[in-house]
């Protein structure tokens, strides 16, 4: 996913590489009446955030969605919301291999799709639900498929794998060293497992779940078995969602940008909260007007930064915010991920009753709630800046209230000023 680029490997330079992704399963493990692949994280369908993984490739020319017949209008919502280009949905079958078959139909049989595509020389396979496959890995495959006529990521195994006899007692146990998991993504050169579907017994169909295995039975070809990264796991349950929403938010908290004005007051502020919070994250650092670095903030957005400190010693700085939030719209960012706006208010006067009385507070929660409807949360943080001698303890204090809020993107406290 785009917050973690990963490693990027060689390109499968010269061939046509589409990439097909069974999402039609029910979820019945996860629990629930949503299917896992429809599921949200943070607001965010998880179909989407695998589309968006094969769709930042430029080398992958098509990806085919398979989805049960009932899903089809919900998968169609998905691609229009959040913008996915070079998507096909397909109607899947009644099991995993009929899925994946219908999916590779789209290349050769007009029933399956409006109008035929290019047939690749390569496809990918890859569950819906394994959101965090990187470019790296994926190459690998396919180059791999290119040689060999299949590929797929293999995992150590985590488990023994045991065989019961009959009457449920422990027969025979595997030697863990000498097995593999296999995981997601397969390649293959497209006429070889097209080949191996066409081939396919009922049985084959129904029961199966393994595609090398279907290459190896009917086409005597023998896949190149690639060691995979630790992050290609499965979503099957729903503490699974929980893990992927950890590592998404994870991925989102890597960098902020810290704006601030030419104010000798703020500057020094902001000078003290760069240095407090570039230890535990990446910071750029804006000053001046936001129209006056406004290619510094296009060089920001296009490395992907999804979170934002605004520092000014006015008590109602939201109208000087609006043209970072109009930038933020533009780019696109909040349709993706969740982006994290904090305004920080610097009181400067001597007076250490509340600087900021019930007006200003009524107006900070209006205008989080109406950035939350852009999938932009908004937070306040007052810096009271009496003492010069305690100010670096305050900062320190203000720089951790920013990591916590970057780092839990708690929808429920949008609007919230808080007090470093």
């Amino acid at each position: 996913m785009e917050p973690s680029s990963g490693s990027r490997g060689a390109w499968p330079a010269a061939a046509a590489v589409a990439a097909v992704l069974p999402a039609g399963g029910s979820g019945e493990r996860l629990g629930g009446a949503t299917p896992k692949q429809f599921c949200a994280v943070q607001g965010r369908p998880l179909v989407s955030y695998t589309v968006r993984a094969m769709e930042r490739i430029s080398w992958i020319s098509d990806i085919i969605v398979v989805v049960s017949p009932e899903n089809i209008e919900t998968m169609k919502s998905i691609i229009e919301k959040y913008g996915h280009k070079r998507v096909t949905i397909v109607k899947g079958g009644i099991t995993r291999h009929r899925s994946i078959f219908n999916g590779l139909k789209v290349f050769t049989e007009n029933e399956f799709s409006s109008h035929l595509l290019q047939k690749p020389e390569v496809v990918i396979i890859h569950d819906a639900v394994r959101p965090f496959v990187e470019e790296d890995i994926l190459s690998k495959v396919v180059m791999a498929a290119k040689e060999h006529g299949a590929a797929g990521a293999i995992r150590p195994l985590v488990s023994t794998v045991i065989a019961s006899a009959a009457d449920g007692c422990l027969d025979h146990a595997l030697e863990r060293a000498r097995y593999r998991a296999s995981e997601m993504p397969q390649a293959f050169v497209f006429d070889i497992i097209y080949k191996a579907y066409q081939q396919c017994t009922d049985y084959d169909l129904d029961y199966g779940t393994e595609c090398l295995h279907l290459a190896l039975k009917y086409c005597k070809t023998n896949a190149k078995l690639v060691e995979g990264t630790a992050d290609l796991w499965k979503v099957t349950y729903k503490r699974d969602l929980y893990a992927a929403e950890s590592i998404i938010k994870d991925n989102l908290s890597q960098e902020v940008c810290v704006t601030t004005d030419v104010k000798e007051d703020v500057a020094q502020v902001g000078f003290l909260l760069h240095e407090s919070l570039k230890s535990q994250i990446k910071v750029e650092a804006l000053s001046m007007s936001l129209s006056k670095n406004h290619s510094h903030l296009q060089d920001i957005f296009s490395g992907q930064c999804y979170n934002f400190v605004c520092i000014n010693d006015k008590k109602y700085a939201i109208e000087e915010t609006q043209q970072l939030v109009d930038t933020l719209e533009k780019s696109n960012i909040p349709l993706l991920y969740p982006v994290v706006l904090i305004l920080v208010h610097l009181d400067v006067s001597e007076d250490t009753s509340c600087s900021i009385g019930m007006e200003e507070l009524t107006s900070i929660k209006k205008f989080a709630r109406e950035m939350k409807k852009k999938n932009i949360l908004v937070y306040g943080l007052l810096i009271q800046y009496q003492d010069c001698l305690l100010l670096q303890e305050t900062v320190n204090s203000a720089a951790a209230l920013i990591l916590a809020l970057i780092k839990d993107r708690n929808p429920e406290l949008i609007g919230q000023l808080l007090v470093a």
